[in-house]
């Protein structure tokens, strides 16, 4: 997938988090903004309006993900976000959706499953890898 010219802020309070969807978003030439809680996701945001995509944890310290999605909505109700949670429940995808996020995904994140959503989100062919 090429995701050259896009950037994707990523919060994620791990930073271990982090450095595994950066090896997976590497190889698609994708520019990587990176948050470690929900606060500092609003002021990189904020800052770089050129955020294609937010990759958001859920559980952070802080401001969680929830409060972060929000406050970014705020700011660009028009970039999609993702939710990224160790809790693979029905309920928690459910819960996402109702707080507006565009897109799920649960950990341990497949390279696949984030890349063709990720691609769905920002209007890309499929995934082909």
């Amino acid at each position: 997938m090429n995701l050259k010219g896009k950037t994707i802020l990523i919060a994620e309070d791990e930073y271990s988090g982090f450095a595994y969807l950066e090896a997976i978003l590497k190889r698609t030439g994708v520019t990587l903004l990176y948050a470690k809680n929900g606060l500092e996701a609003v002021e990189i945001f904020r800052a770089n309006p050129e955020i294609d995509l937010v990759l958001m944890d859920l559980q952070m310290p802080g401001l969680d993900g929830f409060q972060a999605r929000a406050k970014i909505s705020e700011i660009n109700p028009h970039t999609p976000q993702i939710a990224q949670t160790a809790f693979a429940m029905v309920e928690d995808e459910i819960k996402t959706r109702e707080a507006g996020f565009n897109g799920y995904i649960c950990k341990p994140i497949r390279k696949n499953d984030l890349l063709n959503l990720i691609g769905k989100l920002l209007n890309l062919p499929p995934n082909q890898e």
